[in-house]
């Protein structure tokens, strides 16, 4: 079952990086590159978690993933309110 739900997991973190990447090429827009880069990401943080044992979750590299994954989403949250405040 942890298997189903991780493979889930990879194939919805997928989906919502291609969401994200369609919606960067209609608008231009750089937070939605951001946000696309930092679920693909998460995707392969996630894929790689199925593919080896639980414990390795236990291993720093894993959490740095993650955190690459969350500071791209805070820099492009930050990079868009800069780039709205200085349009004013």
């Amino acid at each position: 079952m942890n298997d189903f739900i991780a493979g889930a997991i990879v194939a919805l973190c997928g989906v919502t990086a291609l969401h994200f990447w369609k919606f960067h090429r209609q608008t231009a827009d750089r937070l939605f590159a951001f946000f696309a880069l930092a679920f693909a990401t998460l995707g392969v943080n996630f894929l790689f978690l199925a593919a080896v044992d639980l414990e390795s979750e236990f291993r720093p590299h894993v959490y740095l993933m993650r955190l690459a994954a969350f500071l791209l989403i805070i820099a492009a949250i930050v990079e868009k309110n800069l780039r709205v405040r200085d349009r004013r």
